[in-house]
């Protein structure tokens, strides 16, 4: 596969994929294509005994955000307004449910959540995106339209995900030529990015997936997949510096509370992509020694999470065994 089939990132795609996006700005999608629903439906409060039925049942039906907050917490007085709002305009395209941390810890934490406010997006059962801090107006509408891009039909997501599934058939010319083009058409769109530095990784020029990145301001409300790529270039570089595996193994037979040997061996499983194991070392740490490097290894396996994305087995299960852990 020639490099320049997946060039520069603003520029050297071709008219043909631009077309297939459309010749202009497409219209911002409208909230009215769901059926008008009581105001008094879609914005209500859970608790974790209810969890279940309000979301995960619920978000079978149309997706539902799930808002962490909190009484103290001063952007969550900002954005509770804001994102009800915007969830009653959607006219039943979506639901809103809120969570008070103080009362209701447990799912947050499942989650991993470290900030507040937090919210997640469930669609089919299964949390799909979300954004944390108190987002402007524009930000939040523009999120449920994501969210509910299949009722509006809009040309720039309809590319996006096309172009993720090229991606994840490890066509990297066709997807790096779509998400390019999506780039042309509206250059800085998260998305499209973080799809064009996965080709770049998958290609082993981690150099200008990092480029490609750093030009992009860091905010809050950042796009997920841009996120886990930034996460996934830092393991990267952190891995650089590891040592053989071999010999921290020795050392973990020795010393089986060398916490230190055991969390390097998740960095260098992770990077094998042997994700099982990395997940394994780690839950192993946190067994051993929640306190170790200020609970890093916690951490550390949340950052995993975010570059695996919600969806994936080793995700899902070690969240599983993390919150044995935590809340056993």
């Amino acid at each position: 596969m020639s490099d320049n089939r997946y060039g520069a990132a603003q520029g050297g795609y071709g008219a043909q994929t631009t077309s297939a996006i459309g010749g202009g700005k497409p219209a911002v999608a409208g909230f009215g294509a769901a059926p008008a629903a009581p105001a008094g439906d879609l914005v209500k409060d859970t608790t974790t005994a209810s969890f279940a039925v309000d979301v995960v049942q619920e978000s079978r039906r149309q997706p539902v955000l799930v808002d962490f907050w909190a009484p103290w917490c001063g952007p969550c007085k900002q954005l509770t307004p804001i994102i009800e709002k915007a969830v009653k305009a959607a006219g039943g395209a979506v639901k809103l449910v809120k969570m008070n941390i103080d009362d209701h810890p447990s799912i947050a934490g499942q989650l991993g959540v470290r900030s507040i406010p937090a919210v997640f997006a469930f669609v089919d059962g299964q949390p799909v995106d979300g954004f944390m801090g108190a987002l402007p107006e524009s930000e939040v509408k523009a999120f449920i339209e994501r969210l509910t891009k299949g009722r509006g039909g809009d040309p720039i997501a309809e590319a996006l995900e096309e172009a993720k599934g090229l991606l994840a058939a490890k066509d990297l010319g066709g997807a790096a030529e779509l998400f390019g083009a999506i780039l042309q058409h509206e250059p800085g769109h998260q998305g499209a990015s973080a799809g064009l530095a996965e080709c770049y990784i998958a290609a082993g020029d981690t150099e200008r997936a990092r480029a490609l990145v750093d030009a992009l301001p860091e905010a809050p409300g950042e796009d997920a997949a841009l996120s886990a790529v930034r996460t996934k270039l830092k393991l990267a570089a952190e891995i650089a510096h590891l040592g053989d595996p071999v010999a921290l193994q020795a050392r973990i037979e020795g010393d089986p509370d060398d916490h230190q040997a055991r969390f390097d061996l998740a960095l260098i499983a992770q990077a094998k992509g042997e994700r099982d194991a990395a997940a394994g070392h780690l839950l192993e740490i946190i067994r051993r020694d929640r306190a170790f490097d200020d609970d890093g290894a916690r951490r550390k396996l949340l950052e995993f999470f975010e570059v695996w994305g919600p969806m994936d087995p080793a995700t899902r299960e070690a969240r599983r065994r993390l919150s044995s852990l935590l809340f056993a």
